[in-house]
């Protein structure tokens, strides 16, 4: 990150709340679960997939997972009787990782108990990691009991080959393949952007090769290049794979992928913790955070 990029991240706290909510509209729903409805139904129109995502991350009670929970089972009610073409994707520390693994585990498998009944698919997020290990051993467990679940992998991360090779010996595997957002030190992941991205198509190769699903999670142009060169060179059948995306990032580059002929599936955000999210993002794209302060200075 260069010297101005540095500094609009570090402005990013003075930014009025109401400006924020102002440019995070293209990429969150709205706080409602009807908004996340009405933005799903839009995207299936237009031959898209989605996924549901509760904002929200770490807990600091049990009694904080009861909300996002809640949500979720009504999320995954309406995906039922909408006949909605979308699952849902969960952050094992919104559901109490960090707090209490056997309470995490227990929860996680009332949703997908309650998705397997409904004939939906869920998706484990991948977050920081010192979440790792735990995430992957929910998900192990999981799988043994269910085959509507899925888990996310970082191609930063510098373990994420083994965890790759580990988790595909142990059977199916339904992957989302992504760069990975957390700020992890250089022992733990790559920070060459260059490295990340020859790692993520090595990954992306090495589960396709092996017959896994795979979600090819990137705006990285580059990256979706590679993902369609290996699935057209491994022969693969549209319902192999699928691309996937954030709602409100790089409209023409999805676009272009539908057109190709290939799946994609948007994440859909929304929530009341719509700002947490709305920062992290501008943190992402300081070029977004560019035009922000540059409206505020506008605006004076």
């Amino acid at each position: 990150m260069n010297l101005i990029n540095r500094l609009l991240v570090l402005g990013i706290p003075l930014v009025p709340k109401p400006l924020v909510q102002y440019f995070s509209r293209p990429y969150i729903a709205g706080e409602t679960l009807a908004d996340a409805v009405r933005v799903i139904k839009e995207l299936n129109s237009q031959g898209m997939m989605a996924t549901m995502d509760v904002l929200g991350e770490e807990i600091s009670v049990r009694e904080e997972a009861a909300t996002p929970k809640n949500i979720y089972h009504q999320a995954l009610e309406v995906i039922q009787s909408e006949n909605l073409d979308a699952n849902i994707s969960i952050k094992p520390t919104q559901m109490g990782l960090k707090l209490d693994l056997a309470f995490c585990l227990k929860t996680f498998r009332e949703l997908v108990e309650d998705a397997h009944k409904r004939g939906i698919f869920v998706r484990i997020d991948m977050e920081d990691s010192e979440a790792t290990d735990d995430t992957l051993g929910i998900y192990n467990e999981l799988r043994k009991e269910y085959d509507n679940v899925g888990i996310v992998l970082q191609s930063y991360m510098r373990r994420t080959l083994a965890d790759t090779d580990m988790l595909m010996n142990d059977g199916p595997t339904d992957f989302r393949l992504c760069k990975g957002i957390y700020n992890e030190s250089r022992r733990i992941a790559y920070k060459d952007r260059e490295l990340i991205r020859r790692n993520f198509t090595l990954v992306l190769e090495r589960m396709l090769r092996e017959g896994a699903y795979v979600g090819i999670a990137t705006h990285d142009e580059q990256l979706v290049w590679e993902g369609m060169r290996l699935v057209r060179e491994f022969g693969l059948a549209k319902d192999k794979y699928e691309f996937q995306m954030l709602l409100g990032v790089d409209p023409e580059l999805r676009k272009i992928i539908l057109e190709a002929g290939h799946r994609l599936r948007i994440y859909v955000p929304f929530g009341e913790m719509w700002y947490p999210y709305s920062t992290r993002r501008l943190k992402e794209n300081p070029q977004m955070a560019y035009y922000v302060l540059r409206n505020i200075f506008h605006a004076g």
